[in-house]
């Protein structure tokens, strides 16, 4: 084995060690290409005690004879750091404790100093674990051991006094019919919440967090969500003061979904409908000039198709009159729905007839789901290049990860 030293004075200064820490010394070996650095505190030295904090307790022995924690690489040369760890006996509290060392976590089956752990918490918002773990030569269970420790502490520490908006939406966790849904305040556009699965119950986590961390359900006065009937419920259940806004985006979804279900039951029977689906889904303005050609030709036909589409068109209007006839406006439309004999366009009727008062309350309140529905495309490229997660607990610490907008406390 060929070694060579790295001047102490140079790693103390990159590393940051403070007194009464030093480096004892240094090795790099040439064959196993890495650097080991050995710590050791001075003789004499004098420690705070890691139970009560009181300054100035001498050293009783040794606790832990060698210690190793894996570092940023010395170039791209793994760097491990080695520690005897002392112990003290406080005479203020009487306990024999462990001393803690500055570089790294005091906590079980952790081998990486807090340089490491913020390398792979800066690399985790934009990077798969499977990926780091790759990059930087390490397990990935281990990696997603350093996420969640950070994450639980982040969000135990986190203020929700302040909210008084909720937004939410479910989205896939997993193939199949897994899901969880999110909870953001879209004030402060954060994510406050996280609950597995999509039924009534997710509310009751919802709830519990947001009081476990200073907030209080009555000082919710606005819930944006769609209409899904467990959202409904937990809602109620759970914060009957609030008012409940009908995500505009939602709405626009189903009279998309009920346009697209008249143009395939039609083109059975009519072949000018083949290959136009896109063009009776999408804005005008996002259409290509041969497909915005095509609609031209259409869109006045006495086609139910065309007849639907002119029905979305007014419907997406409507949302762009003022709050004061804008509900006067629907209800025109509703009756207009439910008299135009197409029978998913009725159904859309009945839906905004049965949920009218939270539909017009975005008028009032305009609250949506848009930075939910941005925060679910971001989880879900993450996920796609990810190829899965293995458990709820790491998409749930990811959501928080990508959309928390949490504070990290790293050295």
């Amino acid at each position: 084995m060929f070694t060579a030293n790295v001047p102490n004075e140079i790693l103390e200064k990159l590393l940051h060690i403070p007194e009464p820490w030093h480096i004892e010394r240094s090795d790099f070996d040439l064959e196993l290409k890495q650097l080991d650095i050995y710590v050791r505190s001075r003789k004499r030295a004098l420690f705070a005690c890691s139970h009560c904090g009181a300054e100035g307790q001498p050293v009783l022995g040794i606790a832990a004879k060698d210690r190793t924690w894996r570092h940023l690489n010395f170039f791209e040369y793994p760097c491990y750091l080695h520690a005897e760890l002392p112990k003290t006996h406080c005479g203020h509290c009487h306990r024999t404790m462990r001393v803690h060392v500055p570089w790294a976590l005091d906590k079980p089956k952790h081998y990486f100093t807090l340089h490491f752990d913020a390398l792979i918490m800066k690399l985790a918002k934009d990077m798969p674990m499977n990926a780091i773990s790759r990059l930087v030569n390490e397990h990935d269970t281990r990696l997603w051991r350093i996420l969640h420790y950070y994450v639980d502490h982040a969000i135990a520490s986190q203020d929700l006094s302040y909210v008084t908006q909720i937004s939410t939406d479910e989205t896939s966790a997993k193939r199949g019919h897994n899901y969880i849904t999110i909870f953001m305040d879209p004030e402060q556009k954060n994510v406050i919440c996280v609950a597995v699965g999509r039924d009534s119950s997710t509310w009751d986590l919802c709830k519990e967090r947001l009081e476990s961390q200073g907030g209080k359900a009555t000082n919710i006065t606005e819930l944006c969500m769609d209409m899904s009937p467990a959202f409904m419920k937990g809602a109620a259940t759970h914060f009957p003061e609030a008012a409940i806004t009908f995500d505009k985006f939602h709405v626009i979804q189903a009279v998309n979904e009920a346009v697209d279900e008249v143009r395939r039951r039609e083109q059975k029977n009519c072949e000018t409908l083949k290959n136009t689906r896109y063009i009776w889904l999408k804005n005008e303005q996002n259409l290509t000039p041969a497909q915005k050609e095509k609609l031209d030709k259409l869109k006045d036909c006495e086609l139910d198709t065309a007849k639907a589409y002119r029905m979305r068109w007014c419907l997406q209007k409507i949302y762009q009159y003022p709050p004061s006839i804008a509900p006067a406006v629907l209800q025109d439309w509703i009756e207009w729905g439910l008299r135009c004999r197409l029978e998913p366009m009725v159904q859309v009727a009945k839906m905004l007839q049965r949920h009218f008062n939270g539909v017009v309350r975005w008028f009032t309140s305009k609250l949506t789901n848009g930075l939910l529905e941005g925060t679910n495309s971001l989880f879900q490229a993450a996920k796609r290049k990810a190829r899965g997660y293995r458990s709820d607990k790491n998409i749930i610490a990811l959501v928080y990860l990508l959309a928390g907008k949490l504070s990290f406390t790293l050295k």
